[in-house]
C-alpha cells in the first residue's frame, strides 16, 4: 500500500480495529486530547485500553505522547488494566497536537483524529466528528513519522520548546 486518503469510520477501521490487534513488537500513538475511547470487542464494546492491555500483555511495547492529562472516564478505565499502568510508556508533552499512530515500524496513520470517541471511535456517524488522515506501509513515510515522533519522545526539542514549566515529564 502506498498512501490512502481515509475519513470518518474508515480511521477507525483501518486504525483501530485493523492495524493495532495485529502489532507484534510495538505501537506508538499521539494524540493531543485523549478522552475514554471504546471499540468493539467480539460482541461487546470494551475501552480501547483493555486492547492496549491485551498487547502489552503479549509482550508489545506501547508509548504514547499526548499534550493533555485525560479525561475522568479515561483514568477511570486506565486505573482497571494493571499492564496499562504498568507498562504502557506515556509522555505528557503540552505542545504536542500530532496525532500519528505507527505500529511495528510498517503501518502509520497520519492525521486529524485524536484519541477519543468522537475522533477515533466506533460512533456513529451521527455522533463523530469529520476527521481525515492518511494511512501507509510505504517505508519511507513510515520512517520519516516514526523519526518525528521519536524526536519528541527522546524529548530533542525540549530545550527550546518555552512550555518547559507546563510539562511534567521535561527532560534536561
Amino acid at each position: 500500500m502506498q498512501a490512502e486518503f481515509i475519513t470518518d469510520r474508515q480511521i477507525y477501521d483501518q486504525v483501530i480495529m485493523e492495524a493495532i490487534p495485529r502489532a507484534q513488537r510495538f505501537v506508538w500513538l499521539a494524540t493531543a486530547n485523549i478522552k475514554d475511547l471504546h471499540v468493539e470487542k467480539g460482541q461487546r464494546m470494551v475501552p480501547f485500553l483493555e486492547v492496549l492491555a491485551g498487547l502489552i500483555d503479549e509482550g508489545v511495547q506501547v508509548r504514547l505522547i499526548h499534550a493533555r492529562e485525560p479525561g475522568p472516564r479515561f483514568m477511570e478505565d486506565y486505573d482497571r488494566y494493571p499492564a496499562v499502568v504498568s507498562a504502557l510508556e506515556r509522555m505528557l508533552c503540552p505542545r504536542s497536537h500530532m496525532k500519528c499512530v505507527v505500529v511495528d515500524g510498517n503501518f502509520a496513520y497520519v492525521g486529524s483524529a485524536n484519541l477519543t470517541g468522537a475522533g477515533m471511535g466506533a460512533k456513529s456517524s451521527d455522533n463523530r466528528n469529520f476527521e481525515s488522515g492518511i494511512v501507509t506501509e510505504d517505508p519511507k513515510f513510515v520512517r520519516s513519522i516514526m523519526e518525528h515522533y521519536d524526536s519528541i519522545w527522546m524529548g530533542a526539542r525540549c530545550d527550546t520548546c518555552k512550555r518547559k514549566e507546563h510539562c511534567p515529564d521535561f527532560r534536561e
